[in-house]
């Protein structure tokens, strides 16, 4: 599962507070709080034929994130948007797009955490690049980490900020193990989620997901849960254990970046018939049918 190069990106241009830049000459300054502290906020939108899927509820939990971490002039999405529609333009994108947004607190006059420190104002990032779903069809397999999912007590994971590092060290734990993603629980021992998707199992014919007490509220999770909702798919939010996990007859991993995947292999134990996980696959087509009809047109 780990991604490649696409040859379609070596030119691409890179909108930095409003400023496009070659890839290769791109740079955010060493004062900047996203280097300093990873202080900043990010969202992954997808292009789908000239329209960002959901794009307003990105752009709704961006400016919520920003909120809470208390950035300073934090641009309209009339704005953003605008940002966005001259970058893929630029690029003259049209389809098979990722688009990763970064909004930081900006620049500092002198290192350090204190966000005094910042008076200049934050820094916008557009990066769109030519990037198929990340997810294999054919399934993902899993282990699960011994990094645990912070609860809000901690750090309220309705931010969707920049420091990934939680994320990262249980990937790490996936990639020694051989397997795609990491399984991550909650300081409870439930099922929270992977280091980068929402998970859905399967039970005699209800889909059901585990409550978001220790991880975001998922944009492509609402949207499974409305397709459920709206195809007459018995669902459920409510913690889930890994014995649960192990003997579910289906299970899929949602988000931005891979759209919906089956999962087949949690912890070595195969999950369900993976030839078959016929509410997965039929979610999969609801969902690429949803992406073909709606969307905010940007170019």
């Amino acid at each position: 599962m780990l991604q490649h190069f696409d040859e379609r990106n070596k030119d691409v241009l890179i909108n930095i507070n409003g400023k496009l830049v070659h890839r290769d000459e791109a740079g955010v300054s060493p004062f900047d709080s996203i280097v300093q502290g990873g202080d900043g906020v990010w969202e992954g939108l997808r292009l789908y034929n000239g329209r960002i899927f959901r794009l307003l509820e990105h752009l709704d939990r961006l400016h919520h994130s920003a909120q809470a971490l208390s950035l300073e002039q934090i641009p309209t999405q009339e704005e953003i948007i605008e940002q966005i529609r001259r970058t893929l333009e630029a690029n003259k994108m049209q389809d098979e797009v990722h688009i990763r947004l970064t909004l930081s607190r900006g620049v500092k006059v002198t290192s350090g955490m204190d966000p005094r420190l910042n008076q200049s104002g934050p820094t916008l990032i557009v990066l769109a690049e030519y990037k198929a779903p990340v997810y294999e069809k054919s399934g993902v397999t899993l282990i699960t980490s011994s990094i645990r999912r912070p609860s809000p007590d901690v750090l309220d994971p309705k931010i969707h900020h920049n420091n990934l590092i939680n994320s990262i060290l249980a990937k790490i734990e996936a990639n020694v193990a051989g397997a795609d993603d990491a399984l991550m629980l909650d300081s409870r021992g439930f099922v929270a989620e992977t280091n980068a998707t929402h998970i859905f199992i399967v039970q005699q014919g209800t889909v059901i997901t585990s409550r978001v007490v220790a991880c975001p509220g998922g944009i492509t999770r609402s949207v499974v849960l409305q397709l459920c909702n709206d195809n007459d798919i018995a669902a459920q939010e409510r913690d889930l254990t890994l014995t649960e996990v192990y003997s579910a007859d289906e299970m899929f991993c949602t988000g931005t970046m891979g759209e919906l995947a089956p999962v087949t292999q949690v912890d070595g134990r195969s999950i369900g018939d993976p030839k078959s996980h016929p509410i997965t696959h039929r979610l999969m087509k609801l969902f690429r049918r949803l992406t073909e009809v709606e969307g905010e047109q940007v170019v």
